[in-house]
């Protein structure tokens, strides 16, 4: 457990705040920890129907704490390399297997994961404010969290690949236009419409309600395999001097130089 999440549980519905707006509630080992114990936790307990993610400070989260990030990933170490730190990913892939309805409230900054793990809800609430972005191309990296499919899914290929790939920041009603945000609502209405929503799936009939949502989420295997695969590419990935330049020059607040990088790794 961590200090910088708190989870809290009434009339059926566990809500998971992120409680680090001093550092945009970036996401650190700690947290992922913390947010897989509870999603393990609700899958468990018959008094948790939903989980609702929601952010504080005005930012949902800007994603992975890149010091945090890089700190966890030379920790865990092959004979190949630098490897993906275990508690993300441990998060990542429990995504796809939650049973139970997952909402979130978005205000502010979604970035990273912030976006990817959106499209593992099932009903998405943002303010005027909210910004989605996957900066993760930038860092000479691959989209993580299954979104490689579910972006396109949800929002067909050209979409996808403008807030996936081209690392395009998407609006509030930009997001919604997509079909990644069902509703765009005044952030201070944000909370209590995400928590109504919330409270309406947990009165309904439970095994009814997780049935309908198994229905029409289909099998997460092909999801399963998405993640393994976007996970040995960012594996591989993670040891490319674009990657490396990335890091380095987000660390020391510049501007990276892919061209440079490559040239002398070529000389080497």
């Amino acid at each position: 457990m961590t200090q910088e999440i708190e989870i809290k549980i009434a009339d059926g519905v566990q809500v998971v705040r992120f409680l680090r707006a001093d550092k945009k509630n970036a996401f650190t080992g700690p947290m992922y920890n913390t947010m897989s114990e509870a999603l393990d936790a609700a899958e468990k307990n018959d008094d948790v129907a939903v989980t609702l993610f929601i952010g504080s400070g005005g930012v949902f989260s800007a994603g992975n704490d890149i010091n945090d990030f890089m700190r966890r990933a030379g920790a865990n170490t092959s004979d190949s390399g630098k490897g993906i730190p275990t508690p993300s990913l441990d998060f990542i892939r429990r995504l796809p297997k939650v049973t139970k309805p997952m909402v979130a409230a978005v205000d502010g900054l979604a970035i990273g994961v912030g976006t990817t793990m959106l499209l593992h809800c099932d009903l998405v609430y943002a303010t005027p404010t909210a910004s989605l972005r996957t900066p993760f191309l930038d860092l000479g990296l691959v989209p993580e969290a299954g979104s490689s499919l579910i972006g396109q899914m949800r929002m067909g290929y050209p979409k996808a690949f403008e807030l996936l790939v081209l690392g395009e920041a998407f609006s509030a009603e930009r997001a919604h236009e997509a079909g990644i945000v069902n509703k765009v609502v005044p952030a201070e209405e944000l909370e209590a419409t995400a928590m109504k929503a919330a409270k309406r799936l947990a009165a309904k009939p439970r095994e009814a309600l997780m049935t309908a949502r198994r229905l029409m989420r289909g099998s997460p295997s092909e999801i399963d395999a998405m993640i393994d695969k976007e996970s040995a590419a960012y594996q591989t990935l993670m040891r490319s001097p674009e990657a490396k330049e990335a890091f380095t020059a987000f660390l020391e607040k510049r501007a990276p130089d892919f061209a440079k990088a490559r040239a002398s790794a070529k000389a080497k």
